[in-house]
């Protein structure tokens, strides 16, 4: 019996979509933690199952077992414990795809200290501004490339007193050596009692979610939301016991969370993790053969670079199911994929503050090109106009989730951490408002519109106008600045400045390359606009709000 099923009934016992609607239910005890409860469970049972099939860029393997997950997490653990690392404080995790981060996060997990996952991407501007909201105590930094210095040119920060590295070398003063750190612990570890030991209901993780007025918001989730993944790893995917999973999502995103640990585990299948540097279609094909790679998830913008390829070259025999998230996926990329691999590429839809809500659950509903598929199993999900009501089949509405009843659905959000108005106004009138916009067809399924905040999906990252809007105003030249997203045959969306320049600069190409490369030092590159447009005024609504969506209008 695989170890999910003693959370909730075997995936294949349900005879059709509304059976699996009407009886799926989580069982749990409340002191469930999923580091125990699952990992640690494995190894002991299952010592010398494959937990983890990590692969470097240079080509080099680490086969790792449940059992030496498990005890190189108790090492992170007495390592993270000697630093007076406790229950509920704040530990940052920049770690790129090393198996470090499994490590970290099962130790976390184990300890109750919360764990808080970022980009190597972040600057200075970015770390400042997390550090400080999220009250980290200690940050856990990867040594590759410049991260560490930009860390460091965030300095001071209100609460940070303890920094380590991984690749020790490559860092400044004051750094820790995480990896000796924890070579040096012992394997071993007990589970809390008392006070010391976690519940359901704690704090597990925080994740930033890009906003549109304001800094990124703080999401809560408490220690089911694991739990929640069950219809991530099991219904979505379809892992395997004997399989080996791939989704591809480095550690500074919650999708690796979704696609390469909690669900995965509770269905007793293998990660596969490439710690690649720069995406190559022919290079992650050439990995699903190699590796022979069983269920596989990866966002729309790499599955239509992929199909771009010339895929006949490659054995993907062995792929049994294909998923993707995160944008759009266009009707030409489908059927090209179905041609190529003889699998149809399942939808599905979530955000930061939930788990999976809306998929195709093969069996029981069948892809459509267009459509993101129906309601998951566990959560109440509405279609709503402004007045909450369920919209009619083909009217635009807000996708929402019913969250007035006594118990919270596994998976969805305990609230904005350090932020209850924000809480209160996205749990409005008894509902978890998305702010995306979709309809139902006349068939329930449900086809995304897109965002009514703003918020930009660009080649699977989620990109908050605001945040750069602030970099290009630093600019001397810039007066004014309204971003957006405009469509993009490769990216999904790609991220537009529209600006209006002080009276003593002149538009040109030269300025457009200056205010691009601008953008690039000062956050996240993937964050720059790669459209520059320069206009007189902006358009505003009567009390000065720019007017985002007449602009998009006039891009499209």
């Amino acid at each position: 019996m695989a170890i999910y099923e003693e959370y909730t009934d075997k995936r294949d016992c349900y005879s059709s979509y509304e059976d699996l609607m009407k009886r799926f239910k989580i069982r749990y005890g409340a002191d469930f933690n999923f580091a125990y409860d699952v990992l640690d469970r494995l190894a002991a049972e299952k010592p010398d199952k494959l937990a983890m099939l990590w692969v470097g860029v240079d080509g080099g393997e680490k086969w790792i077992t449940f059992q030496q997950m498990s005890r190189r997490s108790n090492q992170a653990a007495n390592y993270f414990k000697s630093l007076g690392i406790t229950k509920g404080d704040m530990v940052l995790l920049v770690l790129k795809r090393s198996d470090i981060f499994w490590y970290c996060m099962m130790a976390l997990h184990k300890i109750g200290a919360v764990a808080v996952q970022a980009t190597n991407m972040l600057l200075a501007r970015d770390y400042i501004y997390r550090c400080n909201a999220a009250g980290i105590k200690m940050a856990v930094i990867t040594g590759d490339e410049d991260c560490t210095r930009h860390f460091d040119e965030g300095q001071p920060y209100e609460t940070v007193s303890i920094k380590a590295v991984t690749k020790h070398k490559a860092a400044g003063d004051g750094w820790l050596d995480f990896e000796a750190g924890m070579d040096s612990q012992s394997e071993e570890w007990q589970r809390p009692s008392g006070d010391a030991n976690t519940k359901a209901s704690d704090v597990m993780l925080v994740s930033f979610s890009s906003g549109t007025t304001g800094y990124p918001k703080m999401v809560m989730h408490d220690f089911t939301y694991p739990l929640g993944h069950i219809v991530t790893g099991i219904f979505w995917h379809r892992v395997t016991e004997d399989g080996l999973h791939f989704t591809i999502s480095d550690t500074g995103w919650l999708k690796s969370l979704w696609g390469k640990m909690y669900g995965q585990w509770l269905g007793e299948s293998a990660i596969f993790t490439y710690d690649f540097d720069k995406f190559s279609a022919a290079d992650i094909l050439s990995k699903l053969e190699k590796y022979k790679v069983t269920t596989f998830c990866a966002p729309p913008t790499m599955l239509r670079m992929m199909v771009n390829e010339d895929m006949r070259r490659y054995d993907l025999s062995s792929l049994q199911h294909c998923c993707t998230a995160g944008e759009a996926l266009n009707p030409d990329t489908f059927h090209r994929w179905k041609d190529f691999t003889g699998l149809s590429i399942h939808e599905g839809f979530g955000q930061t503050e939930t788990t999976l809500t809306v998929a195709t659950l093969y069996p029981h509903t069948e892809p459509k090109p267009g459509s993101m598929g129906k309601p998951t199993p566990g959560y109440d999900l509405k279609v709503l106009d402004a007045a909450y009501s369920e919209a009619p089949a083909g009217v635009t509405g807000e996708i929402c989730i019913r969250a007035d009843i006594k118990t919270k659905p596994d998976g969805l959000f305990m609230g904005y951490y350090r932020n209850q108005e924000a809480t209160d106004e996205t749990m409005a009138g008894g509902f978890y408002h998305s702010g995306d916009t979709a309809y139902r067809d006349e068939s329930g399924y449900i086809c995304y519109v897109g965002r009514n905040d703003d918020i930009i999906k660009s080649s699977g990252y989620r990109i908050g106008p605001s945040e750069v809007e602030s970099v290009l105003l630093e600019h001397p030249a810039v007066l004014e600045a309204a971003v957006t997203g405009i469509p993009d045959q490769v990216r999904g969306f790609a991220v537009k400045a529209t600006l209006v320049l002080k009276k003593d600069f002149t538009a040109s190409d030269e300025m457009v390359k200056e205010l691009q490369d601008f953008v690039k030092t000062r956050t996240a590159p993937y964050k720059y606009p790669r459209v520059i447009e320069f206009v007189a005024e902006l358009p505003k609504t009567v009390n000065g709000k720019i007017k985002r969506a007449e602009i998009r209008a006039a891009s499209k």
